[in-house]
């Protein structure tokens, strides 16, 4: 993975492969735009991002909802629900869901937000399900951006500022599922942080900001204030959680895990005493055998609220006459 952001020219090997998957791709879109489309009766904004792992789009879809909540809609989350193994499907998920049911994001955002979580693979089942079974009058998904299926009427696509494209190719030679072209045809484009390069359209950016750590299992303990900890992390890009914890004065032993990974305790006991730091997506699965030295560092994304504004008025705007924002 590294070879697709920095010099790895052996990756161009792969250009014939990246081809056939860019082909494949197109192909299966458009056949699905036109003969599968499912309309929806409310609006659809889908969050998700054109390169393969961690991008910030579920601190995204947590601040949408809080967002929209202000502006009087009921929104529900639809998830793929990565790593879930539910034998019924879709499945409404609640704070208390097993995450190695439901999986790790669903179950943190319902605990983050109280608001309707439905995790199924087919986003229209999961879009179907919410506003059957929820009353929802907005429809958020968790990724899904390429799940053509579900017609949507705003599309977000988050970047990481730091990996930005990339190489700006797509799989196997590059870490893009969809080339760059696709950006000019989404309503809107997020940068988390920085950029550290160009983009073919224009973008904003967000930040992911940090509150004070909360224990995993303990009631009553204090937090570290610094030194050397063990920073455990089963995300989709486990070094910004590590250069995270580095900028709050934390001296990290870097543990990193493949994105949701299924935490078991050996994940987590060390042959010392020092504390042990993880993400919040990590946290959900650990509650169970986490010990009082175990914390994990919540984040919220800071979006300018004249983005969130533009976000309202692109539901209002794309949404058809008959699609109410209060009914």
């Amino acid at each position: 993975m590294n070879a697709w952001y920095g010099s790895g020219r052996w990756t161009l090997l792969l250009l014939p492969l990246t081809a056939l998957f860019k082909w494949l791709a197109r192909r299966r879109c458009q056949k699905t735009i036109r003969s599968q489309r499912w309309q929806p009766p409310v609006p659809v904004v889908v969050v998700g991002n054109l390169s393969v792992g961690g991008t910030g789009k579920t601190p995204v879809v947590a601040a949408l909802v809080r967002f929209f909540q202000k502006k009087g809609y009921r929104p529900g989350i639809a998830s793929r629900g990565f790593g879930a193994d539910a034998q019924s499907l879709p499945l409404l998920v609640t704070a208390d869901t097993n995450p190695a049911i439901a999986g790790d994001e669903p179950v943190m955002l319902a605990q983050q937000l109280q608001v309707p979580v439905m995790v199924d693979p087919d986003r229209v089942s999961a879009a179907r399900a919410l506003i059957e079974r929820s009353g929802c009058n907005l429809i958020i998904t968790d990724d899904g951006l390429q799940h053509y299926r579900l017609h949507r009427h705003v599309e977000i696509v988050v970047i990481d500022g730091q990996r930005m494209l990339g190489n700006g190719l797509c799989l196997p030679a590059g870490p893009l599922r969809e080339p760059p072209e696709r950006l000019q045809t989404v309503d809107q484009v997020l940068v988390n942080g920085a950029p550290s390069g160009d983009l073919p359209v224009d973008f904003d950016c967000f930040y992911l900001e940090t509150a004070g750590l909360v224990p995993v299992a303990c009631t009553d303990c204090s937090p570290p204030q610094g030194g050397k900890v063990h920073a455990v992390a089963g995300i989709g890009n486990p070094e910004r959680f590590f250069r995270t914890l580095e900028s709050l004065g934390f001296s990290v032993i870097p543990h990193g895990f493949p994105d949701h990974h299924g935490f078991v305790p050996e994940d987590i006991a060390f042959d010392d005493d020092l504390p042990v730091l993880m993400t919040a997506k990590d946290a959900v699965k650990c509650r169970g055998f986490a010990g009082n030295n175990v914390w994990y560092l919540p984040v919220q994304a800071h979006i300018p609220e004249a983005v969130l504004n533009k976000m309202v008025q692109l539901v209002e705007t794309n949404a058809p006459d008959s699609l109410s924002k209060i009914g």
